[in-house]
């Protein structure tokens, strides 16, 4: 396998528009990167770079140290699967896996030991006679990452390679494709739209926006731990919930004005944001994740700080209860604005235990643990921590 290294990685196109930007990351050997970002936002196009279908404006792309920038795509040693199978529909799944080989003038015995050997991996073996239009999309999926497989790459190039899949089929495809790459120790670069599917499958996530890479971590320092606005609003599902709050000192100790409700802020919550003191009488966006939040008569009485809410909509997941309620502190946008389209931005959600019994109309308390708060200076959009 291989490292990668996007060094100010840019594209610019003839007419001005810059599609990514001083793209910077170093792809350990072996390691499952994944690119993340809403539509648009260039994840693509890096990776299309990286597989030399689009020429480099800009910086340098380095393949275990190699300037890789003016080197032809088939000799970059890369192998890509897409998302639209691109299978030869008249040939078998064992000839379709074989295909890279019958081009490279692998000798026949060679070449299907390799193809057997791959088909093991995908269990794809009883399917080695049949033709794609007998195949599931699954196994469609499956021949298509044989093809890439049997090349013995440096590097997995993956773009956007189960959103032709039913939601089941993504949820098992994407098992399938984590096993096989540790498994094979495999250097890849996937590409997907979906946070759930990045935060599941990669060793690290890179989140894009409008081509500039927003930040690139370990899928639970992502979304412990969110540089800005748009990284804790667009990773997690539900989302965060943000809105703009009045942090003030007095009597009664530290507070956030959050509308016409009062969180408390305990101590804690300063020893792990010291550069919140700095923000006494100033207004600043105040994330709460939906399961910071509990219903208080479930929960029992745990000295956390309470907001009261009446209950708007209920969605029942069986593991867990979400509640919809209205808040009239301001809502700050951010994340995916294709994925805001049509949401109440005046209804904040809560991830409470099934055991609740809110139902709509009813008036809760629930308790908030202030300590998994998450703060943003509302000029700059940059967390408040350290």
């Amino acid at each position: 396998m291989a490292t990668v290294t996007l060094d100010q990685l840019t594209k610019k196109y003839p007419n001005g528009f810059v599609a990514v930007s001083e793209l910077d990351i170093g792809i350990a050997d072996g390691e499952f990167l994944v690119l993340v970002g809403p539509s648009g936002c260039g994840k693509s196009t890096a990776l299309r770079m990286v597989a030399g279908l689009e020429e480099i404006s800009d910086g340098e792309l380095q393949i275990d140290g190699q300037r890789m920038n003016d080197v032809e795509p088939k000799d970059r040693n890369i192998a890509m699967v897409f998302q639209s199978y691109a299978l030869y529909p008249h040939l078998d799944v064992a000839r379709n896996i074989g295909f890279p080989l019958k081009l490279a003038g692998v000798p026949k015995q060679e070449a299907e030991a390799k193809v057997l050997e791959a088909a093991r991996l995908l269990e794809l073996e009883p399917l080695l006679a049949s033709k794609p239009a007998q195949l599931s999309g699954g196994q469609r999926q499956r021949v298509a990452m044989g093809r890439a497989i049997v090349r013995d790459p440096a590097v997995f190039l993956m773009d956007e390679p189960l959103s032709n899949l039913d939601a089941k089929l993504r949820v098992q495809m994407r098992a399938e494709i984590t096993g096989l790459q540790h498994r094979l120790g495999a250097t890849t670069i996937y590409v997907t739209h979906d946070q759930v599917e990045a935060m599941t499958m990669g060793d690290r996530v890179a989140v894009l926006r409008d081509g500039l890479l927003q930040q690139v971590a370990a899928p639970t320092d992502l979304y412990e731990q969110p540089d800005n606005l748009f990284v804790a609003g667009f990773i997690g599902a539900p989302a965060m919930n943000l809105r703009m709050a009045r942090l003030s000192s007095g009597n009664d100790g530290w507070q956030l004005q959050l509308g016409s409700q009062v969180l408390s802020l305990a101590e804690p919550v300063f020893d792990t944001h010291p550069t919140l003191r700095g923000y006494d009488g100033a207004e600043i966006v105040v994330g709460i994740r939906p399961e910071a939040i509990e219903d208080a008569s479930v929960g029992g009485d745990d000295g956390r700080s309470r907001l009261s809410a009446v209950v708007s909509l209920t969605e029942a997941l069986g593991s867990d209860l979400l509640l919809h309620f209205p808040l009239d502190a301001p809502s700050v946008e951010a994340g995916d604005p294709d994925t805001l389209e049509g949401i109440d931005d005046r209804m904040v959600i809560a991830r409470v235990s099934p055991r609740s019994s809110a139902r709509p109309g009813t008036t809760v308390e629930l308790s908030v643990n202030t300590e998994n708060l998450h703060f943003f200076d509302p000029q700059t959009e940059l967390a408040i921590r350290g």
